[in-house]
């Protein structure tokens, strides 16, 4: 009988609302979001907390994510760069996801731009479905996905936290819409 994966929750307060995550018994992020407003993540919760699994309050479980998350909003923007994931999709959500980490904060892409970096530039609107997916908000960082004329596109976790995101990451581009 092969061993059932524990999960463990961990969650912080930022400066833009609660973010939380989740950790498997290896140690791997495998979700992360705002949990106000945010229904892909609380479906994530539950979807944890059910079966042999069990969802599991522990700060030590989670004390990498915490510090990790907390350096991030202090400003050290590297700091999630260093966090295991795990994130269950199509090999092709993988591979979006995977290019949306190699965006380094402080800058941005398109959907485009994604698609090509991907050797699939035709898959435009699939990129952008792949991104909508993204169980680990802020990691990775599909928050930096901005439209091809330069306007900003729908967050997951609301217009608003991708603004205040993008201006945390480079205040001097994006310091301006955050005022708007």
């Amino acid at each position: 009988m092969s061993e059932s994966i524990r999960f463990f929750l961990g969650n912080l307060t930022t400066p833009i609302g609660r973010l939380t995550w989740v950790v498997d018994d290896q140690g791997r992020l495998r979700a992360a979001g705002f949990t106000d407003g945010h229904p892909r993540m609380e479906r994530a919760l539950r979807a944890f907390s059910i079966g042999p699994a069990a969802l599991l309050v522990s700060q030590s479980e989670t004390r990498d994510a915490n510090e990790a998350f907390e350096s991030y909003f202090s400003g050290d923007f590297a700091a999630i760069d260093r966090l295991p994931l795990f994130a269950e999709g199509s090999e092709f959500q993988r591979r979006v996801w995977s290019a949306l980490r190699e965006i380094p904060s402080g800058e941005t892409s398109s959907y485009g731009e994604l698609a090509r970096r991907i050797r699939n530039p035709k898959a435009v609107r699939a990129v952008g479905l792949a991104n909508g997916a993204n169980p680990i908000a802020i990691v990775v960082p599909c928050h930096r996905v901005i439209g091809a004329d330069g306007s900003l596109t729908g967050y997951g976790g609301g217009l608003e936290r991708k603004r205040w995101l993008l201006a945390h990451e480079r205040p001097s581009l994006f310091s301006r819409q955050l005022a708007m």
